[in-house]
């Protein structure tokens, strides 16, 4: 028998059009649909309540929510969604935020609670393609997340640069920054390359504390941003009501982390990608297929500055300040656990998790004494019931039927 008609006898097209074919494409968007407008609207409750009871309560009714999607595969098929078609995903989260922030339209405080939590999960989207994606230690995110901001105070005090050049100038700034620490990076692996990024992070603590021309340990300061021409400094009044002047900022964030995400996705879902997690699973076994090893270190690395530093750039202009007190290792470790506690390697994680570290302890401050230890502690009992995060990475399915898992 001739080989060649056994294999093209094999009916393989008509099945898989028989399954896929009857899920329309709202059925498949309404878990996506669902877990944002619920996401949304615990943010919205977590900004406008006060009191512990309610910071507690609300707490409480977002983990049984969780929970109840988690058991319900909601969550499931709405990270499928997100896979799937990730420009429709990140315009129904656009949407969802932008209700939010017309919502908070003259708070100030609640709309600077808001671009923060973006601006962090976009450098995390950074620090995932480097730690999540390829492997390599970023325990330094903070200092890179400081470069950005002193590029663009720079900049603006001294330069007649557009503003918004001068952000994404932060960006490549602190990607080339980082091309010296690559250095020795490349020449580490695992523990060593993680205090490698420890020791650069403090010396460029250290360095800005003593540099009295990028103001030593008083930082910089810089005046509000103007993007297209419109003064981000300024508030602004609509049809006869006022809008706080950080909504501009909010609207420039979410820009930022939208951007982001999707740069990580297609980072991720490209052949890119595929070198990322041949790399960070094992490098003996991809330098024997041939993979460039530095290569694909110094690209995720370089990238994942870029987008660190653009971050970084914006939160500049977002509290009109800099200083040596944002690049300590603490405030790195603030990242990591994002990262660590969102999920590795998922954006949409990091967001979560961003929401949580920003919000929480700043809703406790009337309990100062022990709001760190009660975050602390519910961290700590997160991971411990949750090791791959709250939201872990969906992996790859290259089966005819697949596209993550």
């Amino acid at each position: 028998m001739n080989p060649r008609t056994t294999t093209t006898a094999i009916p393989t097209a008509e099945p898989l059009k028989s399954v896929t074919a009857p899920i329309s494409r709202d059925a498949r968007s309404l878990p996506f649909i669902l877990t944002v407008g619920a996401a949304t609207t615990i943010l919205a409750l977590l900004l406008a309540f006060e009191s512990e009871l309610a910071l507690v309560v609300t707490l409480a009714a977002a983990a049984a929510l969780w929970w109840g999607g988690q058991r319900s595969g909601v969550l499931g098929k709405a990270g499928a969604f997100a896979d799937r078609r990730p420009g429709v995903a990140r315009a129904i989260f656009a949407a969802a935020a932008g209700m939010l922030l017309l919502l908070f339209h003259a708070e100030h405080y609640a709309l600077l609670m808001v671009a923060t939590v973006l601006l962090y999960a976009a450098a995390c989207a950074g620090i995932n393609i480097q730690t999540g994606f390829a492997g390599i230690a970023n325990f330094a995110g903070a200092a890179f997340f400081a470069c950005g901001g002193y590029t663009v105070a720079v900049l603006v005090q001294n330069t007649a640069l557009p503003h918004g050049l001068a952000i994404l100038v932060g960006g490549i700034v602190t990607a080339a920054i980082g091309a010296i620490l690559l250095l020795p990076v490349l020449r580490t692996r695992g523990y060593y390359s993680a205090l490698v990024t420890i020791a650069f992070g403090i010396l460029c603590s250290s360095f800005l504390q003593v540099n009295e021309h990028l103001g030593g340990a008083q930082g910089l300061q810089l005046g509000p941003l103007s993007i297209l021409g419109w003064d981000m400094g300024q508030g602004l009044e609509i049809a006869g009501r006022e809008v706080s002047f950080y909504f501009g900022y909010a609207l420039l964030a979410l820009a930022v982390f939208l951007l982001a995400s999707l740069l990580a996705h297609a980072v991720e879902w490209s052949a890119i990608g595929l070198n990322f997690d041949a790399l960070r699973n094992d490098e003996l076994v991809s330098s024997t297929f041939g993979i460039d090893l530095q290569r694909w270190k110094i690209t995720a690395f370089l990238l994942g500055n870029v987008l660190i530093g653009i971050a970084g750039a914006v939160y500049a202009g977002l509290t009109s300040f800099v200083s040596p007190a944002g690049a300590t290792f603490e405030q790195s470790l603030l990242l990591i656990s994002i990262v660590i506690l969102g999920g590795i390697g998922n954006t949409w994680g990091a967001l979560l998790a961003a929401a949580l570290v920003v919000l929480v302890p700043e809703k406790l401050q009337s309990l100062q004494e022990y709001r760190i230890l009660i975050f602390s502690v519910s961290v700590v009992a997160i991971l411990l019931f949750r090791p791959k995060g709250l939201v872990p990475r969906r992996m790859r399915d290259f089966s005819v039927t697949g596209g993550a898992q």
